[in-house]
């Protein structure tokens, strides 16, 4: 779904792919949700249903719901927005698929949003980086700016921690991810949370802080595409 720009602003011009991880209704189809596809380096399935908080908070509705603030708040300043899912009741689509909306946008940046199922001790957030692996090899560099941008940005913006179990000062290299592997935009995962943790799982349950951490992807992004 594409979404025109809401006003004028600095990012006039630009076009950002956000997306939502997972979706609503994916535990309804496991034969299509867990059929292999390749992801530029392996086999992985289609998607997954993803976390929950231990009271049952999905991950897919929070991932939608910072996506549709975030769509928000870039709109407003004048970025074209494509979202890879238009609602939280649906199946897939795939991560290969996921990549191509971002590819044939040609966007200036795309981000696949999510919350994380880690260990209940654990909290914090993590930006996952592509490494190069051939069709992504030309967006790598770009992809690691994008990463600390963003970094950055959500730190201050939400007052997370960065995590204290995923990569090493909030990032962490993924070469298993097709979102990534497949791109030929910049494009970076960011695990906002992580939704097994009692902390963590009361922050991505809370629509206030949704807001919050959509209106600091939107700031790490205005960074990376005003640069």
């Amino acid at each position: 779904m594409t979404l025109a720009p809401a006003a004028t602003g600095p990012l006039s011009g630009k076009v950002v792919v956000l997306d939502p991880g997972h979706n609503g209704a994916n535990y309804t189809e496991p034969s299509t949700i867990n059929a292999p596809i390749f992801n530029g380096r392996s086999e992985e399935s289609c998607d997954t249903t993803g976390a929950e908080t231990d009271a049952g908070y999905s991950e897919s509705r929070f991932n939608f719901n910072v996506a549709s603030y975030l769509a928000a708040d870039l709109r407003a300043e004048g970025a074209t927005v494509v979202l890879t899912r238009s609602t939280d009741t649906g199946v897939g689509p795939c991560v290969t698929q996921r990549a191509a909306i971002g590819n044939a946008a040609h966007a200036n940046a795309a981000v696949s949003i999510h919350a994380d199922g880690g260990p209940a001790s654990g909290r914090g957030y993590a930006i996952l980086i592509p490494v190069a692996d051939g069709p992504n090899d030309a967006i790598v560099s770009a992809s690691r700016v994008l990463g600390s941008d963003l970094r950055d940005a959500f730190g201050a913006g939400t007052g997370e921690q960065v995590s204290s179990y995923d990569g090493i000062d909030g990032i962490q290299p993924r070469g298993d991810l097709g979102g990534t592997n497949l791109s030929t935009v910049p494009k970076v995962f960011i695990e906002c949370a992580n939704m097994r943790n009692s902390l963590d799982a009361a922050l991505v349950s809370s629509t206030a802080w949704q807001a919050r951490a959509a209106a600091a992807i939107a700031a790490g992004l205005e960074r990376f595409l005003e640069s």
